[in-house]
């Protein structure tokens, strides 16, 4: 295990001065923070969504539309993809865009999410109106709780229902709680996409499975791959503990400090760059928790070495915040237990609310 020395993830740092590109769209934003996202969506407008209609058209056939598409897949689905989807979950959080322009994010949310697999409306709706409100409890549509968390075949179950049932899941959340605006804005959302891809195949078939099918097939898997990740250690005795934090890790340079999953899930209003800081405040509150903290790896490590059932790689990368743990064997012992699928319990009681407030 590892002890707390300190923290080198991204806090705001006031830049000497803002270029005229940031100047403009400064007048249109909430947040001076924010404009990290503003050059993303720049860099996408420039290499992923041009070349993507010209995979469209009849310029390139045969291998050249492969030579083509290689460049195009690697920064849409493997580059830009965590940036993206992670600035997508930071705007669902906060608004990006001021009172009377949020046109602009709607035009990300309809036009530009598909290209990610992301289909428009679904993710604020999920996370927002479900997620959040259930933290990863059983009427969660992304629970993580009835499977066993070290499990590979669990995670195929899990992936394979969200994937086919989690439409339908979610939507019968929202509308047995009579909460019409969310399920009204879920079901435009997945159907437009649904039939936009119909109505894209008599266009060019090749061109909407590999654009828009498949990277939305991706894009489900790599985001129940990472909310299994963030939701695999659950404490049985109160259920409410089910998160993690990764720190001092490039992840979070790259995903706006995704990595401090347990900090957002206390503070999910919290601005991304606070994260870091936030965390360091209430470092106590946590290893009295004993709210597990992982230094140098992210989501994707903890995903393979539980698979793997690899306890002694995430023991030795294990924060031991004031000594929580006695030696490795007492964290991985409490790693284990808290993977263990959950069955729930004859008599009501799974656990309170987080808060350190």
């Amino acid at each position: 295990m590892k002890a707390l020395t300190t923290v080198s993830d991204p806090v705001y740092v006031e830049p000497a001065r803002f270029s005229w590109y940031e100047k403009f769209w400064l007048k249109y934003m909430n947040d001076k923070r924010d404009l990290p996202f503003i050059h993303l969506l720049t860099a996408i407008h420039i290499l992923v969504i041009p070349l993507a209609i010209v995979l469209y058209t009849p310029l390139l056939n045969g291998w050249y539309w492969w030579i083509a598409y290689v460049p195009y897949f690697y920064f849409s689905q493997l580059y830009f993809k965590g940036p993206f989807g992670l600035m997508l979950h930071c705007i669902s959080h906060r608004r990006l865009f001021k009172k009377g322009k949020m046109w602009i994010y709607d035009y990300v949310i309809w036009i530009v999410c598909p290209f990610f697999g992301h289909t428009p409306e679904t993710y604020f709706v999920h996370h927002m109106g479900m997620h959040h409100v259930e933290n990863n409890m059983v009427d969660d549509a992304s629970s993580t709780l009835p499977y066993q968390r070290d499990s590979l075949r669990g995670f195929i179950m899990y992936y394979i229902r969200f994937l086919f049932l989690g439409f339908i899941d979610t939507f019968l959340y929202f509308f047995t709680r009579k909460r019409r605006k969310f399920y009204m804005r879920l079901t435009a959302g997945e159907i437009s996409f649904y039939l936009f891809c119909v109505g894209m195949c008599f266009v060019n078939l090749q061109a909407t499975l590999w654009i828009f099918i498949i990277p939305f097939v991706f894009a489900r898997m790599v985001m129940m791959l990472g909310n299994w990740a963030q939701h695999a250690f659950v404490n049985l005795k109160d259920l409410e503990d089910n998160t993690i934090n990764c720190i001092n890790t490039k992840y979070n340079n790259k995903c706006w400090n995704d990595g401090y999953h347990a900090v957002h899930h206390v503070r999910p209003a919290m601005h991304y760059t606070e994260l870091p800081t936030e965390f360091l405040k209430n470092k106590d509150w946590y290893a009295e928790r004993k709210i597990l903290v992982f230094d140098g790896i992210h989501y994707l490590h903890v995903f393979f070495w539980l698979m793997t059932k690899r306890y002694d790689k995430l023991a030795a990368n294990m924060v031991n915040i004031n000594n929580t743990f006695k030696d490795d064997a007492e964290a991985i012992a409490v790693m284990k237990e808290r993977t263990k699928k959950w069955s729930p319990p004859a008599t009501a009681g799974q656990g309170t609310v987080l808060s350190h407030a």
